[in-house]
C-alpha cells in the first residue's frame, strides 16, 4: 500500500519540493497552505502558489487560519500521514503535529544549517557576504531549525546573484535534496546528524530598515546589501529629499578620495558613488511612484549632480 504524505508550503519556492513528493513514492494525501490574501492595488483574494499546483493535480487543499487550532489539527490526524514535508509554510507547527507521522516532519530549509536559521537565510547568505549557501533537509521539532540534519546540497553565490537569482537556484537544489531524502526513508538509509550551536547564527525575518544604505562601509558590504535586499525590500538612499533605491552593484578597481556617498561620476553605465574604499557603480534604480529601471534610462528625464553626497545625515 502507497505511503500517505501531507505537503505544508505556501510560495513559489515550495513548488519543485512539491513536485519531488509528487513523484516519490508517496502520495500526497493532503496539501496545507496558507488562506487566500488580498494583493495588489484592488485587494483582490489572492491564492497561494502552492494552492494552485495542488489543484492542477487534483490534490485536496486546506487552508487553516492558525495550524494551532483543534480544528485543524484534527483534520491533520484524519489523514493518518505516514510523512509531512513542510517548505516556507509560514506558521510554526504544534507539537502534536510534530509527532503525529511515523516518518516525522522534514522540512527542506533554504541554508546549509547550523547556518542561517530563522526566515530570511537566502537575504543574509548574500548581505554577509557569503560564497556558498544550500540546502538542508532535517526533522522539525519544537525549536526554530534545530533539529536533526539529513541531507545537504551546496550551491554556489557568484558575484552577481540577488536575493531572487539565489531563491531560484535553491528552490531547484530544495527539490534534488528533498527527492534524495524521500529516497533514502523508502530505503532506511538516513542518518541524522545533530545540528552544532556553537556555529549556528540566525537570519531574522527582513525589515524595510534593513535596506538603508551606510555609505560608510565597504563597497563590497554595499555590494551585498543592495543585492541581498533585491528585490524586497531592496536597499535605499537619499538623494536631497528623494529616496532612491539601488539595484545591480558592481564594485569596481578603482578607489575615491571624496566623502562616502559621494556621486563621483554619471553615465549611461551608471552612478559611480564613493564608498569607504573602492566606488561603487550602480547601475539600475528606481524613484517613488516609477518602476525600476537601467540608469541609462533614468538620465532621459533626470538630471543627477556629480559631487552630491547621498544618504541620511
Amino acid at each position: 500500500m502507497q505511503m500517505k504524505a501531507i505537503f505544508m508550503g505556501t510560495p513559489e519556492f515550495a513548488i519543485p519540493s512539491f513536485e519531488a513528493l509528487y513523484e516519490s513514492d508517496f502520495e500526497i494525501a493532503l496539501v496545507v497552505t496558507q488562506p487566500d490574501r488580498p494583493k495588489g492595488r484592488g485587494k483582490k483574494l489572492s491564492s497561494p502558489p502552492v494552492k494552485l499546483v495542488a489543484l492542477e493535480h487534483d490534490i485536496e487543499v486546506f487552508q487553516p487560519e492558525r495550524i494551532k487550532d483543534s480544528e485543524a489539527i484534527e483534520k491533520i490526524k484524519q489523514v493518518k500521514p505516514d510523512l509531512i514535508i513542510v517548505v516556507a509554510f509560514g506558521q510554526i507547527l504544534p507539537k502534536e503535529i510534530l509527532e503525529l507521522p511515523k516518518y516525522g516532519c522534514i522540512n527542506v530549509h533554504a541554508s546549509l544549517l547550523p547556518k542561517y536559521r530563522g526566515a530570511a537565510p537566502i537575504n543574509f547568505a548574500i548581505i554577509n557576504g557569503e560564497k556558498k549557501t544550500g540546502v538542508t533537509t532535517m526533522y522539525m521539532e519544537e525549536g526554530l531549525d534545530t533539529g536533526d540534519m539529513l541531507l545537504k546540497n551546496e550551491v554556489e553565490i557568484t558575484p552577481e546573484d540577488t536575493a531572487s537569482t539565489l531563491h531560484d537556484k535553491l528552490a531547484i537544489a530544495g527539490k534534488k535534496t528533498l527527492a534524495d531524502t524521500l529516497k533514502a526513508i523508502i530505503n532506511t538509509e538516513l542518518v541524522p546528524e545533530k545540528q552544532d550551536d556553537s556555529i549556528s547564527n540566525y537570519a531574522p525575518i527582513m525589515t524595510k530598515e534593513l535596506g538603508k544604505i551606510n555609505w560608510n562601509r565597504s563597497a563590497e558590504s554595499i555590494s551585498n546589501l543592495v543585492r541581498g535586499t533585491d528585490p524586497w525590500p531592496s536597499a535605499y538612499t537619499l538623494y536631497d529629499s528623494a529616496v532612491f533605491k539601488l539595484f545591480a552593484p558592481v564594485v569596481l578597481d578603482k578607489q575615491s578620495k571624496e566623502k562616502p556617498g559621494t556621486i563621483i561620476a554619471v553615465s549611461s553605465e551608471g552612478i559611480d558613488i564613493a564608498s569607504a574604499d573602492y566606488i561603487v557603480r550602480i547601475k539600475e534604480i528606481q524613484i517613488s511612484g516609477k518602476k525600476r529601471m537601467p540608469v541609462g534610462e533614468f538620465l532621459k528625464g533626470n538630471v543627477l549632480e556629480i559631487g552630491k553626497v547621498l544618504g541620511y545625515e
